[in-house]
């Protein structure tokens, strides 16, 4: 018949946890815990997560004369999968985009939403070194444009961003920014 008793005790004046105590010979050996499963892959642990890593940072971002355009801070986020952009105009303007590698259509997708009411929804990847994304959207006056934003790492560690728009389906192109981010 099993029996126990209960232990407790003060030990330089600690508390010692409590548990039965078993009778002699009732004691049974048990085995050790099995091993916890093998974790899985991080789920954005590809290479192609890595592409637009050249951007995550602390920026200062300046037009083509030098002139202060904000700042921006990249950070990677939800465990690496996604780059959140943080950006502050140098006159009142700011937004923020969520970034991410969409493994099952294999190419990159942003999304912009800024204090003026902007919206884009961009999609692409690497063309040549650069991040090159584009979408459909809509210019000043309600008309139908296509965006094509491209990042590129330059020689010095600084990044270019250029902002491109064309409202003839891609036969010409303004440029809306041109930006140099160096590091703060």
């Amino acid at each position: 018949m099993f029996q126990s008793r209960v232990f407790c005790g003060f030990v330089a004046g600690c508390v010692l946890s409590c548990w039965p105590a078993i009778a002699a010979g009732d004691a049974k050996p048990t085995a050790p815990p099995p091993p916890p499963p093998p974790r899985p892959p991080k789920a954005c642990a590809t290479p192609e997560f890595r592409q637009f890593d050249f951007w995550i940072g602390d920026w200062a971002v300046t037009d083509p004369k030098g002139i202060a355009a904000g700042t921006n801070i990249i950070t990677l986020d939800l465990n690496g999968c996604v780059l959140h952009e943080h950006w502050t105009g140098s006159k009142g303007g700011a937004g923020e985009s969520f970034n991410i590698y969409d493994g099952a259509a294999k190419r990159w997708h942003q999304t912009w939403v800024d204090n003026g009411g902007t919206l884009l929804a961009l999609d692409g990847g690497l063309v040549d070194g650069r991040m090159v994304l584009s979408g459909p959207g809509r210019g000043p006056k309600g008309e139908p444009v296509v965006n094509r934003i491209a990042w590129e790492k330059l020689a010095d560690g600084r990044v270019r961003q250029t902002w491109t728009v064309s409202s003839d389906g891609g036969a010409t192109w303004a440029t809306a920014f041109d930006g140099f981010y160096a590091k703060r």
